[in-house]
């Protein structure tokens, strides 16, 4: 792969609702658009979704800017490949920083199905014609998350995931499940509960839950192998999950029955589809997860859900649920909730150049 430059685009976009958690409200959306040019001209795209602030990990658009910049490129650089697969083993000898791998690992893939004008999915595996959707509503009272809910299945999402933390969690569980009696809920709990409060999650059991969603601390596994043995509810790991050794101790431990699989929080493609076939070897369930993305990252999670394993509903929500207007051309769509796999090479989406100039706020091309 000759590649003649790398373009970063930092970008800055308010959301339509607040997304609200325990942790942060998000009310603006900031990221990194990442453009790899080839010498054919070329470009393949990747998005960066780490946050302004550290509060889901440990990185930022800031810390990412800096490793993509003074390391992870000039690693790229360095030597020669053939496939971006290569890419993902070269970024292993970085410690962390899985965000900013994965927005340039992404972009290379994109590329790489481009340079062979063949669909992204398809040379992942994929199979799936349509995506199984489902959406987030965000931590709130409960008649604005019955609201929102409403909003959402009149849309035609088939699964609802509920933000819940400690104090904010049976009550609005017992009454969205009151509402709505036989759709598919999940709770995220973002590591708001303490083994100490399992009584409380066990409360949980009786409304039917999919999942509960990382209940527990964000590197732990110990623990949440104790609460699953507890629990009626299968255990989802998001945080806990960054590398395909936290996967392996995660089934040694029978620490939970699925796993939300998110790019950007493993690393990119190539950890993402090792820890999917780990899990397909072990019959733990999968589903992408979402980060509030922009169009690009949204593109590639439709390309990752493709592969047959990912049966659960994800987080693979319209671009109209979050943005007025997204940075792509052609924007992502949620029909009777499914999302229809992108047809064109790569990852099937274009930029909206003009959308992309109004919110960045910085831009900086790089050659190699």
């Amino acid at each position: 792969m000759k590649i003649k430059s790398i373009t970063l685009h930092i970008i800055t976009m308010p959301l339509k609702r607040p997304f609200v958690t325990h942790l942060q409200t998000v009310e603006e959306r900031e990221g990194i658009i990442v453009e790899v040019q080839d010498t054919d001209g070329l470009c393949g795209l990747g998005e960066c979704v780490a946050f302004s602030t550290p509060w889901y990990t440990e990185e930022t658009v800031k810390t990412s800017h800096h490793m993509l910049k003074d390391v992870l490129i000039p690693l790229m650089s360095n030597t020669p490949f053939l496939h971006p697969e290569e890419i993902g083993k070269r970024f292993e000898a970085v410690r962390g920083n899985a965000m900013a791998k994965a927005a340039l690992e992404m972009a290379l893939w994109d590329l790489y199905a481009r340079q062979h004008n063949l669909p992204l999915w398809d040379m992942i595996g994929g199979v799936r014609k349509q995506v199984l959707a489902g959406a987030v509503v965000s931590a709130g009272n409960v008649e604005e998350m019955i609201k929102q809910t409403e909003e959402l299945v009149r849309d035609g999402y088939q699964r609802i995931k509920l933000k819940i933390s400690p104090g904010a969690d049976i009550e609005i569980v017992k009454e969205l499940r009151a509402h709505f009696p036989t759709l598919s809920l999940l709770a995220d709990a973002n590591s708001s509960y303490f083994l100490k409060d399992k009584t409380q999650l066990q409360a949980l059991d009786e409304f039917d839950l999919e999942m509960i969603e990382q209940p527990l601390g964000i590197d732990d596994l110990v623990e949440h192998s104790l609460l699953q043995r507890e629990l009626a509810t299968p255990i989802c790991l998001d945080e806990s999950i960054v590398t395909l050794h936290d996967m392996k101790s995660a089934i040694h431990l029978n620490s939970c029955g699925v796993v939300n699989i998110k790019l950007g929080r493993v690393g990119g493609y190539t950890s993402a589809l090792e820890i999917y076939r780990l899990c397909r070897e072990h019959d733990i369930k999968v589903w992408c997860g979402g980060m509030i993305e922009f169009g690009v990252s949204r593109a590639h999670n439709l390309s990752l859900a493709t592969l047959e394993g990912f049966s659960i509903p994800g987080d693979i929500s319209s671009s109209s649920k979050y943005w007025d207007e997204d940075i792509i051309t052609t924007p992502i769509i949620v029909k009777n909730g499914v999302a229809d796999r992108l047809e064109g090479a790569g990852i099937g989406v274009e930029l909206n150049r003009k959308r992309l100039g109004v919110v960045t706020k910085y831009k900086e091309t790089i050659y190699v």
